[in-house]
């Protein structure tokens, strides 16, 4: 199949999570319509049989609309919670003790089963434990082999299997769990284009679903451990993308720290060159109302004035009563910071400097050459997406045109900040630098962006077909 992208002057790409409010045929062509680039399956929800359908669904409506749409594979991570309780749930006082164990008995409000020894073993008098969202808060007063006793500090009510974070704590296990290795295998089985990676604490974990991914599909990291903050910088490099997870984020960090771990991370991102996601409480609102809230708003243009690659949707969409609302918002208020006669000059002072290499170098000339010849699209030849990327980094002033010999490549291009992708097929070959340009000039007019007279910007590599030869640059007038 070949797939071809159809002229979207938006730059900031939207993800939009599927759930029980939009998981059939009618509601995801509808989301695709209103502005949906990619889509999010979250695997903490569902079964693999739910996730194949939608799965299929999305790639049916790629056809019929004619351009890629990237799916995301969320898996959910280590999740730690409490046990239950002998009437459901207990009221903790500020101020009483609380002793967590592990002890299958049901518990009151003197103590409740922590089944997580890991967590017993690595506190420390002192530490914090959050639970329930960070709704209460548990300071360690002692600890045992086979407990911990607690101060209550923030107290409460509190009931069967919440969640428990660990903000001041290094946990000794892998971001992937048994479940999650299932969950991985029957995502990359089905053929989806990212892989979200929760709970990350360390470069390790990283490095870990890379290896079972096998390059089938990217790895878009969730930063939302104060861990992963500490170890910033190497787990972006290690990840194919990376999304500003704020739910948990916001639970273990203080509030005033959570935009400024934002900002650090966008930043660090597109020094990278790694696409970065800003997602959760986007539209919070939306839930249960039409529109969002004025905050809300300003939310979601922040993200895009940070230069955010795409922002996301989720229970807005997911389990919402207005999902094909709030991706119309969204596009909306996206597409009116992009208007702003002042963002496209904030993307392009804050553009990290060139690397020195080759490939750095024609990807920076790209832009500032199309904006001299007032260019009306730079066309990628990107066997890998690696161009695209490049010189998707530097934010150009024209739209980004990727072409790539592969409908895999395409879709995952979809999340990157400003590109079109189209995939050619292998079936023509490019060889020459005549076809580079016919080709280039075709997708250019095809995709609507060019004309008769307009010139367009042409970034490809010699010898073709080589991943990582970036090296030549071309203007072509459309005849």
């Amino acid at each position: 199949m070949t797939i071809v992208s159809a002229p979207r002057p938006r730059r900031t790409k939207i993800v939009s999570t599927l759930g029980p409010a939009s998981s059939d045929a009618a509601t995801i062509r509808a989301l695709a319509e209103a502005g949906a680039d990619v889509f999010r399956l979250n695997f903490s929800h569902g079964t693999h049989a739910d996730h194949a359908a939608r799965h299929e669904i999305i790639r049916s409506v790629e056809a019929e609309l004619g351009r890629p749409i990237g799916i995301l594979a969320d898996v959910q991570g280590p999740k730690l919670r409490v046990g239950t309780f002998e009437n459901g749930r207990v009221t903790l006082e500020t101020g009483a003790a609380f002793r967590l164990d592990l002890d299958d008995t049901p518990g009151t409000a003197a103590r409740v089963r922590l089944p997580h020894p890991e967590i017993i073993h690595a506190a420390n008098v002192g530490s914090n434990l959050l639970l329930d969202d960070g709704k209460l808060r548990l300071v360690v007063s002692a600890t045992g082999p086979d407990h911990l006793d607690t101060i209550v500090a923030v107290g409460g009510v509190l009931s069967d299997r919440k969640g428990v974070n660990v903000p001041d704590i290094v946990l000794p296990i892998p971001a992937l769990t048994p479940k999650d290795r299932k969950d991985l295998d029957f995502a990359l089985e089905l053929g989806v284009e990212y892989i979200g990676l929760s709970f990350v604490q360390r470069p390790e974990d990283v490095e870990e679903a890379r290896a079972i991914a096998g390059g089938r599909a990217w790895i878009m990291t969730k930063v939302e451990k104060p861990q992963a903050m500490d170890n910033l910088d190497e787990i972006v490099r290690l990840s194919d993308a990376v999304m500003v997870a704020r739910g948990d984020l916001g639970v273990e960090l203080p509030p005033e720290a959570v935009p400024l771990a934002q900002k650090r991370i966008i930043r660090v991102a597109r020094q990278m060159g790694k696409p970065v996601v800003v997602a959760t409480q986007m539209l919070e609102s939306m839930i249960s109302a039409p529109t969002p809230t004025r905050a809300e708003a300003s939310d979601v243009a922040t993200a895009v004035f940070d230069g955010a690659d795409a922002v996301m949707l989720s229970a807005e969409t997911a389990a919402g009563q207005f999902p094909l609302e709030a991706v119309g918002i969204m596009n909306r208020i996206v597409s009116r910071v992009e208007d702003d006669a002042v963002w496209l000059s904030i993307m392009q002072a804050s553009c990290p400097a060139p690397e020195g290499y080759v490939a750095d170098a024609i990807a920076a000339a790209a832009g500032q050459i199309a904006t001299t010849v007032n260019a009306r699209a730079i066309v990628a030849f990107t066997l890998a997406g690696a161009t695209a990327l490049r010189i998707s980094r530097e934010r150009p002033s024209c739209p980004i045109i990727g072409l790539t010999p592969t409908d895999e490549i395409a879709r995952r291009l979809c999340v990157v900040w400003g590109v079109l992708a189209q995939s050619v097929g292998q079936e023509t070959p490019v060889r020459t630098v005549e076809t580079v340009v016919d080709q280039a000039v075709e997708a250019a007019v095809s995709s609507g962006l060019a004309r008769s007279g307009d010139n367009v910007v042409i970034a490809a590599g010699l010898p073709f077909g080589v991943a990582g030869s970036t090296n030549t640059l071309r203007v072509a007038r459309v005849p």
